[in-house]
């Protein structure tokens, strides 16, 4: 994918070995979205999909002062109200929050605001790692709009309920530890360690069956729309494929052997 298909709309693309490294490079706006920065996320979650040499993805914004302050309310072509629901993004900001085709797994790096849209994005993510001066919060209701791209029941799912309606409700912003403690954020470094703890995190990752990875996440992804009897038994096609895999064969093999397993994702 050609890099001015990113750049042009403010997003950067890159491949870093096994990584995939993108980037919300509008810091003037503190990484605020408009409708050309959604569909070019959109399209770099494509290419995370679709590159077989990819087995992990990282976001994280540019600079130190925000992940993503959410829709760019200054852009012309920013929708507002009713009209906003008439142009609503199919998959949600960035083309993540409501997306489930993307089976291999998204680290947020979150290295400053993360508000509204930001926010929304970030809880997509399968990790949060939060640099220490990182706020979270949706701030929609004090300019009476609201988190309308899954964030409302994503927080609702992913912290206990009266912490959710309490930033719901109110516009509060939350700091990093407090994320921790609520459980949304993974882990908490110095802004300067950011990149590296997210690097682990990723090398963590790709350490693990690729194909095992993907059918524990689409398991996990299910289990958030289904009940449970019915998602505990529910073995689609991915995860017979990952059980019976050479993958499979090769990670006991490794473990008899004392060594580190090679995987061919096969």
């Amino acid at each position: 994918m050609p890099a001015e298909a990113f750049t042009d709309a403010g997003i950067r693309y890159e491949r870093d070995g096994a990584v995939a490294r993108v980037t919300i490079d509008r810091p003037q706006v503190l990484n605020a979205l408009n409708q050309a920065a959604h569909h070019a996320l959109g399209r770099a979650w494509d290419h995370v999909r679709d590159d077989t040499d990819v087995r992990v993805a990282i976001l994280t914004g540019a600079g130190s002062r925000a992940f993503s302050a959410g829709a760019d309310m200054k852009d012309p072509g920013e929708a507002s109200g009713l009209a906003y629901l008439g142009r609503a993004l199919p998959l949600g900001a960035g083309n993540l929050s409501l997306r489930r085709d993307l089976l291999k797994p998204v680290i947020a790096a979150v290295n400053g605001l993360a508000l509204g849209g930001g926010f929304e994005l970030a809880l997509a993510c399968d990790l949060i790692i939060a640099a220490d001066h990182a706020e979270f919060g949706f701030p929609e209701p004090r300019v009476g709009r609201m988190a309308m791209d899954g964030g409302i029941a994503m927080l609702a799912r992913q912290v206990p309920l009266k912490l959710a309606m309490g930033l719901l409700l109110t516009g509060r912003r939350l700091g990093a530890r407090h994320g921790l403690a609520a459980g949304f954020v993974n882990e908490v470094v110095p802004a300067a360690d950011l990149r590296a703890a997210a690097d682990r995190w990723a090398a963590d990752v790709i350490a693990c069956a690729p194909l095992a990875v993907e059918a524990t996440k689409q398991l996990a992804m299910a289990a958030l729309d289904l009940p449970l009897p019915v998602a505990a038994r529910w073995f689609p096609r991915r995860v017979l494929d990952a059980l019976g895999s050479e993958d499979g064969d090769e990670g006991v093999r490794a473990f008899r052997e004392k060594r580190p397993p090679r995987w061919s994702g096969r």
